[in-house]
């Protein structure tokens, strides 16, 4: 049977090596690359909903807009805290987060959205909550054991994203 750690002296040998790549070790399972990549889009996915969470908290309107609003505020900046989250998790694998406004929408999982009207905004961001959830799930499940650090900052983030939906799915039926 083999011992279930290397022996001490092997760890302290392989941590002085590459010790120019940080955290990341040759005990990281995952393919680092196509890792940063799904990041990055991660990372655009959050940022396209924080703008379209922000164009709607400034444009709702009406007699339910009040309610609607605060939670696309407080959503725009939860989605904020998750942007920061997976770009600070990019570099500490040593990659680069990518903030290019010219190609944000093309990387984002979710789409912006320009509604005016009350309702189709909270259908969009219900929308976009969806798409999020079965996306992160899927990139968790890809990651499995190989990637552990960012498998649980994922899994965290669809936690939130699962609230968000039941939020937009509450205020879609106060309206109704």
């Amino acid at each position: 049977m083999k011992d279930f750690l290397t022996d001490v002296e092997t760890l302290r040998q392989r941590a002085r090596e590459n010790m120019d790549r940080g955290s990341v070790t040759d005990a990281y399972g995952a393919d680092l690359e196509r890792v940063v990549f799904v990041l990055n889009q991660c990372l655009a996915t959050e940022l396209v909903c924080v703008l379209r969470y922000k164009r709607h908290y400034y444009s709702a309107q009406g007699l339910n807009a009040q309610a609607a609003a605060a939670e696309f505020l407080q959503h725009a900046g939860e989605e904020e805290h998750h942007a920061d989250l997976i770009a600070a998790r990019i570099t500490q694998l040593r990659g680069e987060p990518d903030f290019n406004p010219d190609t944000l929408t093309g990387r984002s999982h979710s789409q912006y959205d320009s509604s005016t009207e009350l309702e189709e905004m909270i259908r969009e961001d219900l929308v976009a909550e969806r798409v999020a959830i079965a996306s992160y799930t899927e990139i968790i499940t890809w990651l499995g054991d190989g990637d552990p650090t960012t498998r649980r900052m994922l899994e965290e983030i669809l936690a939130t994203e699962e609230e968000h939906a039941e939020d937009m799915l509450a205020l879609l039926d106060g309206i109704k």
